[in-house]
């Protein structure tokens, strides 16, 4: 009882200064249609209880999934096995994450189905599947991070000079969305599973950080390679005017409990598949632990319902609305300074944030306290957040000159920054951009674009998780640097 008290206390004081922002909004600049902010409050409510129950269950069920999977993976050291089982695991996870089902629901009605939600979905899965295995690849043959990273990212800058903008903004956002809620533990499980079984501690800490950040470049091949060969250009978007609010405060929840209940539960299907036959097969836990795993999965499938429940029918409207309302606004500043606000708090929100914190604080045996990591991370997403802004406010100002810049600072960095925070700065980025950024923040980015004139709400409202995705792998490497000089201090008072 004392840690679902706890966690459901950690939780509670995350999701508080998002919600408190928007009440002072509504007393001040924006003012918000009573029933729409009934909804958000109990969407907050909702959000509290499921990210507890989910968190819970994570900690019970996917991640020990995982743990035994990667380790039983790299047991086996038959790299035809590691190929096949990181594909099959790779595409099953990814089809099933909830956030790319946002996003790419979001990208389906923006563009009136030109792009279809199950063309991005299958596309996406697939490229994670490719790069998860190389992932696993790296860690057996220990290829070091930085090498594989900047090979990667050197192809997705080529490919990028021949990719449409309208698709240069939903591959970079896809990255982001992929790993999110569900992915992120499960890949960082696998992560630890296949790299706990090295007897160097230290190459095991640095490889169990690493595996999101090549996962989620595949997201923005795949994407790529689709604009390219589909040869789809000049693609436009609006997004769907509300024609009236509905009266009822409760109906959207009830008309949206059906469909995100079945959808978390073709997420979680797979995942317990695969587990009980490789418990048949492979594992041969006991029943106990099987029972345990078993019951932290529902767990997991009830906090996750509760949680997307509480973003879409409470979080998602409000965010549109705030948006639209602010740029509107006759000074434009409100919106970069408050899209600067919510990237702040809403990083706090994020279930996969918590879970790599706690990973990072543990893994390093605290020596990366998770606080540090969270002020960095927070002020980094604030920054991408009001950087996306000025973009709306002006659109002569294309992705490609942030992103190009941003990943070329960031990888240059990595020859210089410890290794250990090059896999942690990586992986915080994908893990950034997760449900509370695709719903909230990208409403809210849409919503703008959508009130300012000359913006596409396509082009421009979409982009924003890329810039949140990209952010952190710069300010979390600073923050790699402050530790490095930090021990040099300490060195260096030791020997003298």
């Amino acid at each position: 009882m004392s840690v679902i008290l706890s966690k459901m206390k950690e939780v509670f004081i995350s999701i508080l200064p998002i919600t408190l922002l928007v009440i002072i909004l509504n007393f001040t600049l924006t003012p918000i249609d009573s029933i729409l902010m009934a909804r958000f409050l109990i969407g907050a409510v909702l959000i509290v209880f499921g990210l507890t129950i989910f968190l819970i269950g994570v900690d019970i069920g996917v991640t020990p999934i995982g743990n035994t999977m990667g380790a039983m993976l790299a047991k086996t050291n038959k790299v035809g096995i590691v190929v096949a089982v990181g594909l099959i695991l790779g595409f099953f996870i990814t089809i099933a994450e909830p956030d790319l089902h946002i996003l790419a629901g979001q990208v389906d009605s923006v563009t009136s189905g030109l792009i279809s939600k199950v063309d991005i979905v299958l596309v996406v899965s697939l490229g994670i599947a490719v790069l998860l295995v190389l992932g696993f690849l790296r860690i057996v043959y220990n290829i070091a991070l930085y090498k594989i990273l900047t090979v990667l990212y050197g192809i997705i800058l080529i490919l990028s000079l021949f990719t449409s903008k309208e698709f240069m903004a939903i591959a970079f956002d896809a990255s982001g969305a992929t790993t999110g809620a569900l992915t992120v533990p499960f890949i960082l499980a696998l992560a630890i599973g296949v790299s706990n079984l090295k007897k160097d501690s230290k190459s095991s800490e640095k490889d169990s950080f690493g595996l999101v950040a090549i996962a989620s470049g595949g997201a923005i091949l795949s994407v790529m390679l689709m604009s390219i060969v589909t040869n789809a250009n000049e693609i436009t978007g609006t997004l769907d005017e509300n024609e009236a609010v509905t009266v009822s405060v409760i109906e959207p929840f009830i008309q949206k409990l059906p469909l995100l209940a079945k959808e978390s539960i073709i997420a979680l299907a797979p995942i317990i598949i695969v587990f009980l036959l490789f418990q048949k097969v492979s594992f041969h836990l006991s029943k106990q632990a099987v029972r345990k795993i078993l019951f932290g999965m529902l767990f997991t499938y009830i906090g996750l319902v509760l949680f997307l429940l509480g973003v879409n029918a409470g979080f998602m409207e409000v965010g549109s609305v705030v948006g639209y309302s602010v740029a509107a606004l006759e000074n434009k500043a409100y919106v970069v300074v408050i899209g600067f606000i919510l990237g702040v708090v809403t990083i706090l929100a994020e279930p996969a944030v918590y879970v790599l914190t706690h990973q990072i604080e543990n893994v390093t045996s605290g020596y990366v306290k998770r606080k540090a990591v969270m002020i960095t991370l927070s002020i980094g997403v604030g920054v991408a957040v009001a950087l996306s802004m000025i973009r709306i406010l002006i659109p002569q100002l294309q992705l490609w000159q942030y992103l190009l810049p941003g990943y070329v600072i960031a990888i240059a960095m990595m020859y210089f920054v410890p290794k250990l925070f090059v896999g942690i700065a990586f992986d915080s980025g994908g893990v950034a951009s997760g449900p509370m950024t695709a719903t909230f923040i990208l409403a809210y980015a849409q919503g703008a674009a959508q009130a300012v004139e000359g913006a596409d709400v396509l082009v421009d409202g979409f982009g924003m998780i890329a810039m949140v995705a990209m952010t952190p792998l710069i300010a979390l490497q600073i923050l790699g640097l402050l530790f490095q000089l930090k021990s040099k201090k300490g060195e260096k008072k030791a020997n003298g």
